[in-house]
């Protein structure tokens, strides 16, 4: 048994969902916020057979996507003398972070 553990930006989320719901998957979704640009993600868990392990991740390529953005970089500390804003800065996001994790022990308590 693999639980498989997905942090994806929370745009990509539902399409995500719905991929493994239609293939009989289940997951648990676990609202979050972080990473470089302090935006919601999404944390996907989902336990299966090991032998599932391929078509759940096929399905997480297929839904989570990475972007193009344009962010303005943060404004340093300056004396009041220096004035500088950069420009924006265009940066990759999205995507997904996939954890594989070998599960030792399931239960399941009704």
């Amino acid at each position: 048994m693999k639980l498989i553990l997905a942090v994806v930006q929370a745009k990509d989320a539902d399409a995500l969902l719905r991929g493994l719901s239609a293939r009989g998957f289940q997951a648990t979704r676990i609202d979050s916020t972080g990473g470089f640009l302090r935006e919601q993600n999404v944390t996907v868990l989902a336990g299966i057979d090991e032998s599932h392990a391929a078509e759940v991740l096929r399905v997480i390529r297929q839904t989570c996507h990475s972007r193009t953005r344009f962010v303005n970089p943060l404004m340093p500390i300056v004396e009041p003398v220096e004035f500088y804003v950069a420009d924006p800065v265009e940066i990759e996001v999205g995507g997904a972070t996939v954890f594989v994790l070998d599960v030792e022990r399931y239960e399941r308590i009704a």
